[in-house]
């Protein structure tokens, strides 16, 4: 959140509190209200900011594995055009050298392929690399869909606020009620974005399923 918007929050929770009845409790749920806002907002924008990183990985380490693949692809098709002119050579100098090119280009591609002891550790063959990126894209994911928890949670908070407000301008405490309730669902949603962020993904997930389900029984 911005400096203003915690500043007319903070006004908004002022006036309901110097109106008196039930604008005390009112003041106190708008307080309440803002200060998870803040704390969605803060949680929100540091899983932004992991899901970028982590795609930024990802793509570093696709590439490394694009240039290293199209390295290896190289040496194999050199190493069978070798074994070609292996057979076909009937120099015994000739193919000796052939031979142990071969078997150099070989070893290499092999390196290429798997090499775990690379990168202190972490591998720098395609087979390592490739899994690397898949593991820092699952993380983006993970990231992204904590992210998304904490925006709805953000949204449900700012609605809650906008309703308690109403509530001191109206006199209507069903909408303070309502402010509550909504309040109570933002706080579900940090819990999940905290705790089980791929929930909610795969509740949606699971009604696009079902609805692309129905309308294929509907064409039938």
């Amino acid at each position: 959140m911005s400096a203003h918007e915690n500043l007319e929050h903070a006004e908004h929770a002022q006036h309901a509190a110097h109106e008196g009845g039930h604008n005390k409790q009112i003041a106190l749920i708008i307080s309440v209200l803002a200060l998870c806002l803040a704390f969605s907002e803060t949680f929100g924008k540091s899983s932004q900011t992991a899901a970028l990183n982590f795609q930024i990985e990802a793509s570093n380490l696709w590439n490394f594995f694009q240039a290293k693949n199209i390295r290896r692809t190289a040496i194999i098709v050199a190493s069978e055009s070798a074994k070609i002119d292996l057979a076909s050579t009937g120099d015994e100098s000739k193919k000796a050298l052939i031979a142990k090119q071969v078997d150099e280009w070989t070893k290499t591609a092999a390196r290429y392929q798997s090499e775990p002891e690379a990168g202190g550790g972490k591998g720098e063959g395609t087979r390592e690399l490739s899994r690397r990126a898949l593991e820092m894209e699952k993380e983006r994911d993970l990231q992204l869909n904590k992210y998304h928890n904490f925006e709805f949670a953000s949204a449900a908070f700012q609605i809650g606020i906008v309703l308690a407000s109403a509530a001191v301008i109206t006199g209507m405490m069903a909408l303070a009620w309502a402010a509550i309730g909504v309040g109570l669902l933002g706080m579900l949603l940090t819990g999940t974005g905290i705790f089980v962020p791929e929930l909610l993904h795969n509740i949606l997930h699971w009604f696009e399923h079902l609805f692309a389900a129905s309308g294929g029984a509907a064409h039938h």
